[in-house]
């Protein structure tokens, strides 16, 4: 069984401890702890690990993230992989910072980087794995906050909330969405 795991995030430097990359970190982290690496592929760059006979392909989408539906559109079929085996990490200002949520469809609600995938695939049936950042910013700055880095007091549990996105990661291609909502979800 073959997974396509896309972590949402900008390409470049200046966005590399944004809120906004949260899907990055989450697929960092993952690689650093199999011991590989990414490489450049095809607008993403792409790693591959194995977990309890499942393979996942890990993509972090190089086009930038209002173009990152081209890059999932394009692994999938480069992979032959069924769109039920799809898992996108993104961040969401609507949830508590460290809160996450595992979804198996529903509307972009104003992201970008959702909205790109919407778009690509004629669909909003896809699993999404919504990331909390919160809200605390002025009216009008929403920009700002969003592609801001990690506040201090963010960063002293930020590695806590990536590990459990991990679990979530490795539970949704093992026990598949249901049991993975089930179990994760109502996690504080």
């Amino acid at each position: 069984m073959k997974y396509l795991v896309v972590g949402l995030g900008n390409i470049g430097s200046e966005y590399a401890n944004t809120r906004h990359n949260i899907g990055f970190k989450v697929l960092d982290s993952l690689v650093e702890e199999s011991s590989i690496f990414f490489k450049s592929g095809r607008l993403a760059d792409v790693a591959e690990i194995k977990h309890k006979g499942r393979t996942l392909i890990l993509i972090k989408p190089t086009t930038y993230m209002n173009l990152s539906g081209k890059a999932v559109s394009y692994w999938l079929k480069k992979e032959k992989i069924a769109p039920a085996n799809l898992l996108i990490i993104t961040d969401d200002l609507s949830l508590p910072f460290g809160k996450l949520r595992l979804k198996t469809k529903g509307s972009h609600g104003g992201h970008n980087g959702l909205r790109s995938i919407e778009e690509e695939l004629a669909t909003q049936e896809y699993a999404r794995l919504r990331f909390g950042i919160g809200d605390e910013f002025k009216k009008g700055h929403q920009v700002d906050y969003v592609l801001g880095n990690w506040g201090e007091a963010e960063l002293e549990t930020l590695d806590k909330h990536i590990a459990t996105a991990k679990e979530v990661v490795r539970s949704f291609a093992f026990a598949g969405a249901a049991s993975t909502m089930n179990t994760f979800n109502n996690k504080a």
